[in-house]
């Protein structure tokens, strides 16, 4: 049966009730409560969000977008930028004061303009009680405090993309578990004229994802438990003197890499080694021409470092709701109807594993078992950590990442720009501008 405009505001209308109060001021008296927000006359949105690299996730956004205008009557225009747009669009937004009104955001943003957005605790916590909880890590990125200053959408996995027959030309029957095989595998690639290749480029996701794995897995961190800039350490060293080797072994150029290059490189068969969501397979599924690329793919967690555990980051993405919108309650009764279980599972599904739920029960969605090369990027809201790690998430951790301070040093290093130590030190200086306001 069709659910209809009416069937919604009854429905919004009845939640509003039970808990006693205005659908415009709903404040449940138990967690339980379903909060019902009813959209103010003549509303519309503007939802900013990145561009797709699986088409998939924007059919299947798109389409429950509908079923929502359906139901309520409320028009959402669907704008998209590249990934590294949408952090200065979101961020301007925030300051002037206009523009849309949903923005999906990228890891600890939203902290860095917490006093700009709409408060989404009572939805939030009504949404973990109802789907079995929020993973912590994509919960962090959307809390400050008690506080839900965003919501959590998903973790984009990151996994190493490879070829299945090069690696096996290489001289490698299985594909490395640890660093120091990882390290073997790579100059053993490039003496067979088929390298990998890793973004030392300002790439919002695999280039992030890339260094902190690099800084991480050698037992590094940028600062301590209480926040203290500690980049600069013989962890660190280790860190770069391993990028260093590795970048020997890689095509030329990936120190200008965006989040593009990588699955251009790899589908053109330029690298065939590389880290990225699963979208790079699918492009190569969809192009008849690309069908031996296709077959041969596989995919598996990055290698441990001497760290000895997996530690990586994944891409993570929040919806911020800005408090200059017009319509708030358009606008969270939109976020709750796309965050439901109906239209997540087939945001989820649509994805083919691109995105990985933020909630705990949507966890059992079978587009996490239908495909082999889905397997390394099921856990990615289980097993991320925080960019900020160890310290807390707020405007310093937010800041530094937006900054690059982690990728730069990296690449500033790899290149020969600067001395490791040297690498060390700006990265120290800069982070410290963050931290110490």
């Amino acid at each position: 049966m069709p659910f209809k405009r009416r069937d919604f505001l009854a429905a919004s209308a009845a939640a509003a009730g039970i808990a006693g109060l205005s659908p415009l001021g709903i404040r449940p008296s138990f967690a339980q409560a379903e909060p019902g927000y009813t959209p103010e006359k003549g509303a519309s949105l503007r939802l900013l969000r990145w561009t797709p690299f699986v088409k998939g996730d924007e059919d299947a956004w798109l389409a429950n977008t509908k079923k929502f205008t359906e139901a309520t009557g409320v028009e959402v225009r669907v704008d998209k930028e590249s990934w590294e747009d949408i952090r200065p669009k979101a961020a301007v937004a925030a300051n002037v004061g206009s523009g849309p009104d949903i923005v999906m955001c990228w890891f600890d943003d939203a902290h860095q303009y917490p006093d700009k957005l709409v408060d989404l605790t009572e939805l939030a916590t009504y949404l973990g009680n109802k789907y079995g909880g929020w993973y912590d890590g994509v919960r962090g990125y959307a809390t400050r405090g008690d506080k839900f200053i965003a919501m959590p959408l998903t973790a984009i996995g990151n996994a190493v993309v490879y070829r299945d027959s090069h690696v096996k030309a290489a001289g490698f029957s299985e594909f490395p578990k640890d660093t120091a095989g990882f390290l073997e595998l790579c100059k053993a690639m490039k003496a067979k004229g088929t390298p990998a290749g890793f973004p030392h480029g300002k790439a919002v996701g695999d280039g992030n994802n890339y260094a902190h794995w690099l800084l991480w897995s050698h037992g590094g961190k940028m600062v301590d438990e209480s926040g203290k800039v500690t980049i600069n350490s013989p962890e660190t060293l280790a860190a770069i003197h391993y990028a260093q080797a590795l970048y020997a072994t890689f095509i030329p150029g990936t120190e200008s890499w965006q989040d593009i290059n990588n699955n251009r490189a790899f589908l053109a068969g330029q690298v065939s080694l590389i880290a990225n969501g699963v979208s790079v397979y699918y492009a190569a599924k969809k192009d008849p021409k690309l069908a031996e690329i296709a077959a041969d793919i596989r995919t598996t967690n990055f290698p441990i470092g001497p760290v000895g555990k997996s530690v990586e980051l994944h891409q993570t993405s929040s919806l911020v709701l800005f408090s200059h919108t017009k319509y708030p309650e358009a606008a969270k009764a939109y976020i709750k109807f796309m965050m439901e279980g109906d239209q997540m599972n087939a945001w989820i599904q649509g994805s083919s594993a691109y995105c990985c739920q933020p909630l705990k029960a949507f966890a059992n969605n079978p587009v996490w078992t239908a495909d082999p090369v889905h397997a390394p990027y099921a856990r990615a809201s289980e097993t991320l950590r925080p960019n900020g790690y160890a310290g807390p998430l707020g405007y310093a951790s937010a800041g530094v990442m937006a900054d690059y301070v982690l990728v730069d040093m990296f690449a500033a290093a790899v290149t020969g720009q600067m001395t490791p130590e040297d690498a060390m030190k700006e990265a120290e200086r800069r982070a410290n501008r963050y931290y110490r306001v």
